[in-house]
């Protein structure tokens, strides 16, 4: 059956309807960027995000059928505000009494998971990145590390009110989420997993990989990023194991980390993106993954011979609507590469020393994978002899071991601060971290002491100044 689009058909026929608006917003549906006749507020009708009990509550159901959680919540404030909530509940969850609240989290993770900790007032143990190699956007874990942590902390008579995991991340690696919610629901930990890169996993063609489809308690979706939604579009799922699935206390979690005045242009978006889902979107997308696949084999194919490394990365964990590209392979930096391709006409998602991220939804035209074959392969042509840069993989150890929280992250975060040369920061409290945004995953966590690790790893991604506590 195809699900109905009630919140968009509802603005449609107010804004062909004639009536006076004699309400917010000022434009009045008058047009100056084109979208003004379809942007309303919480008018008669059109129900409310926060109590929601018409349209919205409609669309919120269609959602979560198509999604295959226990509920969907939209979001207007993109994933950062699912995020919050999230941990919220999570948090809420915890009965009273049991010391300070505290977070097992993957160290990959955007600010926004620094930015709650200020909010809500809560600790962080971390999660670090193992192994050799080593990217700020990456942090593996498996299923038998997480559970020596987690057996580690309850020993010590410390019970996370959850574990906070980022899959896919920026680079497009996906972490065995199944495994890793096996683990925590042995141990009574919900799951909590920051998935706004991976909207789409439940519509792939040999199943669903989606959190909570295998297992995750709750999760944040960026609508987005990966399907034709606005930007700020974004979904909070609850699974069958959500720690707290009453649906006014979700609104209200929501509710209090966004706007009052939601928008429905954004609202509009989420509702028509489920009638587009339902719509051979998994045939679309079956295509799309076709096509990339098959850019990476030949684009790896031609680097054989005159490469160090494969061009393209690949593999069962690797994300399959995003092209990650290693410039190691050229010898070159990511950001050497990115600007290549710009020349070319193509803009990435993201570069770094090593990587660049391009992302392709379906609604991107061949033309767009032609070009970017076309000026790969003719890069690779003029590989010749390439050296692989500095394995960054011992400064993530190293950052580890130098790991010292010396103020809580919320003090850190509401305290006066100053910006100095990274040089000039050795030893003071990272105040706000200091990230672009891609990635925006911190160095330094706001209340850590800045060691030489964080030195060398700031400078290592470019990092100039950072933000510190006044003394």
């Amino acid at each position: 059956m195809m699900p109905s689009t009630p919140i968009a058909d509802f603005v449609r026929r107010y804004s062909s309807s004639g009536t006076a608006r004699l309400h917010m917003p000022g434009h009045k549906g008058v047009s100056f960027l084109g979208c003004e006749p379809l942007d309303l507020t919480e008018i008669a009708g059109a129900d409310e995000l926060y109590e929601a009990e018409g349209i919205i509550a409609e669309s919120e159901a269609n959602a979560a059928q198509l999604f295959g959680t226990a509920a969907t919540y939209y979001s207007a404030g993109g994933s950062s505000q699912c995020i919050r909530a999230m941990l919220l509940l999570a948090m809420q969850a915890v009965p009273a009494g049991e010391g300070r609240p505290v977070l097992l989290a993957a160290r990959n993770a955007h600010k926004a998971l620094v930015y709650s900790a200020a909010l809500l007032d809560f600790e962080i143990q971390w999660l670090w990145p193992q192994g050799q190699g080593g990217s700020l956007c990456s942090c593996p874990v498996t299923p038998a590390s997480l559970r020596t942590r987690l057996e580690q902390l309850l020993r010590q008579g410390v019970r996370p009110f959850g574990v906070y995991l980022t899959s896919p991340d920026y680079l497009g690696y996906m972490q065995d989420v199944q495994g890793l919610a096996e683990v925590c629901q042995s141990l009574c930990v919900p799951l909590l997993v920051d998935n706004a890169h991976g909207a789409y996993l439940p519509f792939l063609p040999g199943g669903s990989r989606h959190p909570i489809a295998l297992g995750a308690a709750m999760c944040c979706d960026s609508g987005h990023k990966t399907l034709p939604v606005l930007t700020g579009g974004a979904y909070l799922h609850l699974g069958k194991n959500a720690p707290v699935p009453q649906p006014e206390a979700v609104r209200g979690a929501m509710a209090l980390f966004g706007s009052t005045s939601p928008s429905y242009l954004i609202l509009q978006s989420l509702d028509l993106c489920n009638r587009y889902l339902a719509q051979g979107y998994r045939e679309k997308l079956a295509a799309s993954m076709a096509g990339l696949d098959q850019l990476r084999k030949e684009l790896n194919m031609a680097a054989l011979g005159c490469c160090p490394v494969p061009v393209a990365l690949s593999g069962p964990e690797q994300e399959p609507l995003k092209l990650t590209l290693d410039a190691a392979a050229l010898g070159r930096t990511g950001q050497w590469l990115a600007d290549q391709l710009r020349h070319c006409g193509i803009e990435c998602e993201y570069a770094d020393i090593r990587n660049v991220v391009l992302m392709f939804t379906p609604e991107n035209p061949p033309e767009d994978m032609a070009r970017v074959r076309a000026a790969l392969l003719d890069l690779l042509e003029q590989a010749q002899g390439a050296l692989l840069p500095e394995d960054i993989g011992p400064a993530f150890a190293e950052l580890a071991s130098q790991n010292k929280q010396v103020r809580s992250i919320r003090a850190a975060v509401l305290s006066p601060a100053e910006r100095v040369p990274v040089e000039q920061a050795l030893g003071r409290v990272c105040a706000l971290p200091t990230v672009s945004c891609p990635p925006a995953i911190p160095i330094a966590v706001s209340g850590e002491e800045i060691g030489p690790a964080a030195v060398a790893l700031m400078h290592h991604y470019g990092v100039a100044e950072v933000a510190v506590c006044k003394e």
